[in-house]
Order: structure tokens, then C-alpha cells, then sequence
């Protein structure tokens, strides 16, 4: 009899993010959770964190904190986590090791799985003499009708076993993937696969599938690495006579080059770019258009993706991550800042001695012409520090302009401050000048730059007289 898993999109969604805390927060997985996330709210259903951390020697609590910081970072919440507990939980694969016992007797207890006493080196050296003879490499089923005294020889040996799954012979398992289609995989091809290490934790195919259905978890939206993996799990579930959700496998994210997104492709973690200054709703935008296509072309929120959110829309070939795209969202996203929003997104770069007025002031001469905040840095030290020496092009501007002209610029700023059209309107009368000739040479002496933001807000922020201080310089 053939296996297969039916759809459930009739029934209110629940999905899942379910990471390993083995590393940082990937591009391509916050890319996944994005979609889990956006797929339940869509639905007005459930949203799960679910922490993958069985692989003890990898695992650590920082990534898992560094995971939650980045996930709520950029915006997302769950229903129920390892921070927010229900009766489903606990959310934490670690701590579900006693269900997962009562699991395997189950599966014992139907004959489903059977004890492996094989070591790493005879699994070796079986794989190669496999690929030698032009075979694929899977479990040749050494342990798999091993009598009771063979098991106990074995055991007696201080050989730990595994515990593999039974995969039933000559069996055809298909599913409907809401992104690739109709699947169909021989079990034949298979082999057994194992479900419990020796040191007695739960393996990924195993844990992974009994928790989607112990958590009511009806779509499982995942990388397309995983699309192999899905075959084993529906055994799985079918032994146990467990419900198996829907699954869906996304495009990976790729680089320019089209070879998988890695560290020579520049960033590759939602902490790098967090670090950097990108904004989340930049970072956001920009994963939502990842391998997903979408009539919503202009800048929107977590709330207007989750309407437009559409899983059929969901790409098949592998998704190309620009940063210079994510550059043009991370524009718009700054330029949408409330003052007190870019007040703290550029907070650590203003200097500790200007108050609050003076503060809001810069950051809104300054906002639109930024894209990082690394932008700001070279404007605060146009505005409260010290100005380099000026670059050739600019020296002859000044000269050209004229001693004069710096005199008037001098004695107007002297009287007014830093009122730039004061300052303009004396320069005028004094020398008749207008247009650029009249601007930029008080552009350049004031900031040192001919080209950057408007300079009347910007002289607002300089202490002072020095406006004044600058202009006397060339008088």
C-alpha cells in the first residue's frame, strides 16, 4: 500500500520555525521563519518556536538567545516558544526526551525499528564498497533481522546500538509539496535510516516529525535541503499513526554568483547586518521578495505582507540575495524614521555633551541623505567638529569667491548666527551674486564639501559662532 500525505489547508494553519542553536541566525533561515510566520498570520493561526537543540555537542543557550533577539528584531512573535510555554510544549527538543521514549517502545513494540550494533568504521567501509561498485550508499540492513541472541552477543560486546527504522519494502511514498507539486519517492531507494543515536538522543528525522504532530503543526514550510527528508518522516508518522502536516520546500538563497550565499559573498547572518545599522523593516522587505513573487511592489509592513503573503507565489528556482536591493529598501526604511526612531538608531555615533534639541536637530538635517549610520559619522564632524583642509577643487572655489564675499559671509553670521539666509541675502547685496555662485562657496567653507545635505538645517545644529568662525577664515 502506498503512503501519502494529504493536504490540510482546510483546517486554521499552524506553522513553525524550528532552528538548531548551533550557529548564528542565517539569512536563509530567517528568510524561512519570515514565511512560516507570514503563512499563519495570514490565516490568523499559530506561529511556533520550536529549539532543535539534540545535537548536544553543538548546541549552545547564546545562539538560542541570539536566535530569539534576532527573530524579535526583525519583528516577529510567537505564539509559543521556549520563552512562552503551552500545553504543547516544552519547546525545547532536550527536554522532550521522555516522550520520545515512550515513542520508541511504541515503535518496538510494532516491530517498526530494529537495534544497529554497526560501528562508524564498518558503515564506512560499507558506503565505499557501495559507491565502488556504482551502488548509492545506504544501510545494507546488517542488523536488520538479527536474532535475539545476536542482539544480546552484541550487547555483551559493550557495543551501543542505534535504533533504525524499518523502512517496509517495496512501498511508494507520495505527498503534494505546496511548492514543487506532487512527489513520489520508492522506499527501496531509501534504506533503513537511523532514529536514535547510540548515546540514546532522538536523530533529526525522528524528533522532528513526532513534534509537528504533538504540536498540531499543519504546514511545514522549510529549506528544499529538507525535501528528501520528508519520505523518511511520513514512515515515521504513519507508524505511530500520527497525522502528517502539509509540507512545502522553498528555493535556497543563493549569491550573485549563483553558488549557495556564503561568507565570501559578503554577510550571510541577520546579526552582521543588524550590526551594520540595517534597519529590520529594510531586511524584512527585502527577504519577503526572496523567491517569493508579489504584486505588493512598494515598501510594506509585516502586516501588509501577511496579506499578500500567497505560498503558491513561492519560487522554485534558487533566490539571488542583493545587497544592493536590500540597500534601496534600507533607504526607504530610514527615510521613514520618526525623530525619536533615528535618535536611537543614530544615538551611538552623536556626541555625549549635545542636548536633546540639538540632537533632533542634526539627526533631521542629516536623515536624508543616510543610508547606515556610519553615514552620519563624517557629518558629525562637519557640524560640532573641526574641518579638514580643503581639497584643490574647493580651494579655488573659495578663491574665486573672494575675500569680499567672506567678509560679508563673516559680519551677517556675526549678527545672525547660524542663519543661513541671513548670511545669503548679505552676500548678495555685497557682491550681487546668486544661484551657485552664490551658495556653494558657503557650502564649501562651511562644511568642507560642495556636495551633501541642505545646509540651512544643518548650520541650525552648529554651536555657536561657528558659522562665523568658518567664514572669517577666508575674509
Amino acid at each position: 500500500m502506498d503512503i501519502s500525505a494529504a493536504g490540510t489547508f482546510g483546517q486554521p494553519h499552524t506553522t513553525r520555525f524550528a532552528p538548531s542553536p548551533t550557529g548564528e541566525l542565517h539569512l536563509g533561515n530567517a528568510r524561512t521563519a519570515l514565511f512560516n510566520f507570514l503563512l499563519a498570520r495570514q490565516q490568523a493561526g499559530r506561529f511556533l518556536l520550536r529549539i532543535e537543540d539534540t545535537d548536544t555537542e553543538r548546541s549552545r543557550e547564546q545562539h538560542v538567545e541570539a536566535l530569539i533577539a534576532d527573530l524579535r528584531w526583525l519583528g516577529m512573535n510567537w505564539d509559543a516558544g521556549p520563552d512562552h510555554e503551552d500545553s504543547k510544549g516544552p519547546y525545547r527538543q532536550s527536554q522532550r526526551g521522555a516522550r520520545y521514549d515512550r515513542y520508541f517502545a511504541e515503535l518496538e513494540k510494532r516491530g517498526a525499528v530494529y537495534l544497529c550494533f554497526c560501528t562508524p568504521l564498518e558503515l564506512e567501509a560499507s558506503r565505499r564498497a557501495q559507491l565502488a561498485s556504482g551502488r548509492p550508499p545506504r544501510y545494507a540492513g546488517t542488523c536488520r533481522n538479527l536474532s535475539a541472541e545476536q542482539r544480546q552477543k552484541r550487547s555483551l560486546e559493550g557495543l551501543s546500538p542505534t535504533m533504525r527504522f524499518r523502512v517496509p519494502l517495496g512501498r511508494r511514498i507520495e505527498f503534494l509539496d505546496f511548492v514543487h507539486g506532487p512527489q513520489s519517492f520508492l522506499s527501496d531507494d531509501i534504506g533503513d535510516f537511523v532514529i536514535r543515536r547510540a548515546d540514546g538522543t532522538a536523530a533529526f528525522f525522528f524528533c522532528n516529525a513526532v513534534d509537528d504532530a504533538d504540536m498540531g503543526v499543519t504546514h511545514v514550510l522549510r529549506g528544499e535541503d529538507h525535501l528528501t527528508n520528508t519520505p523518511r518522516q511520513l514512515m515515521i508518522l504513519e507508524a505511530l499513526g500520527l497525522r502528517a502536516p502539509s509540507y512545502g520546500h522553498v528555493s535556497l538563497i543563493v549569491g550573485n554568483d549563483g553558488s549557495p550565499l556564503s561568507k565570501r559573498h559578503g554577510a550571510t547572518s541577520v546579526r552582521e547586518y543588524r550590526e551594520r545599522g540595517f534597519l529590520p523593516q529594510a531586511m524584512t522587505n527585502h527577504l519577503f521578495r526572496l523567491g517569493h513573487s508579489t504584486s505588493e511592489h512598494g515598501f510594506v509592513s509585516l502586516e501588509e505582507m501577511a496579506r499578500a503573503f500567497d505560498a503558491a507565489h513561492l519560487g522554485r528556482a534558487p533566490a539571488r540575495f542583493d545587497e544592493q536591493q536590500l540597500l534601496v529598501w534600507q533607504k526607504e526604511a530610514v527615510h521613514r524614521l520618526s525623530t525619536d526612531e533615528a535618535l536611537r538608531w543614530l544615538g551611538p555615533l552623536l556626541p555625549a555633551r549635545l542636548d536633546e534639541k540639538t540632537r533632533a536637530v542634526f539627526v533631521a538635517a542629516v536623515l536624508p541623505n543616510l543610508v547606515l549610520p556610519e553615514d552620519a559619522r563624517a557629518w558629525v564632524n562637519v557640524v560640532f567638529g573641526d574641518l579638514p583642509d580643503l581639497e584643490p577643487a574647493e580651494q579655488q572655489l573659495v578663491l574665486e569667491a573672494g575675500k569680499g564675499y567672506f567678509s560679508a559671509a563673516a559680519e551677517a553670521a556675526a549678527a545672525n548666527g547660524n542663519d543661513l539666509a541671513a548670511i545669503a541675502n548679505a552676500v548678495r547685496s555685497a557682491t550681487g551674486k546668486k544661484g551657485a555662485a552664490l551658495y556653494m562657496p558657503l557650502r564649501v567653507a562651511l562644511t568642507g564639501r560642495a556636495h551633501g545635505p541642505e545646509l540651512a538645517p544643518l548650520l541650525k545644529a552648529m554651536p555657536p559662532g561657528k558659522a562665523r568662525e568658518r567664514l572669517a577664515r577666508f575674509a
